[in-house]
């Protein structure tokens, strides 16, 4: 498992998949390891369950959540992650079906960085995914590598 990974937190495999695809078809060929549900997100950031024994250094450069997830809702997983030193700088972008404001308000108060909801035609979604790839993983200078507070 490389650097430059991204981690995908999506329990929709149709959305999964478009998602995966519309990333690759933009040329943002990075690692994608996905959680279908918020317990096997946690899983694969503390090396826990699944991933025990994970290097937990190697962190994604950017975790793609959904909010509607089972298990634990991405409200919940954004929470944990950044209640926990070795996660709470980890970029997350909340990417969602929802429109709801008081879903915008939740993710932001408990420190999302950015909140995108998930276009339904797949020309406009493919374009969001290529513009959030362009943005996270080439422009956003992030954290220092092992740096956390």
């Amino acid at each position: 498992m490389g650097e430059e990974m991204i981690l995908l937190v999506e329990d929709n495999p149709d959305d999964e998949a478009l998602t995966i695809r519309a990333l690759q078809k933009n040329n943002i060929l990075n690692e994608v390891v996905v959680a279908r549900d918020g317990a096997e997100a946690l899983d694969f950031l503390n090396g826990t369950g699944k991933y025990a024994g994970r290097d937990i250094s190697i962190l994604p450069e950017v975790v793609l959540l959904d909010l509607n997830l089972p298990k634990l809702n991405g409200l919940e997983v954004l929470k944990r992650i950044r209640e926990s030193a070795q996660t709470k700088l980890l970029p997350v972008v909340i990417l969602t079906t929802s429109n709801e404001d008081r879903d915008k308000i939740e993710s932001y108060r408990l420190g999302c960085n950015s909140y995108i909801r998930k276009p339904v035609d797949f020309v406009q979604f493919s374009e969001a995914i290529r513009q959030l790839g362009m943005y996270w993983l080439l422009l956003n200078q992030g954290p220092p590598k092992g740096k956390g507070v």
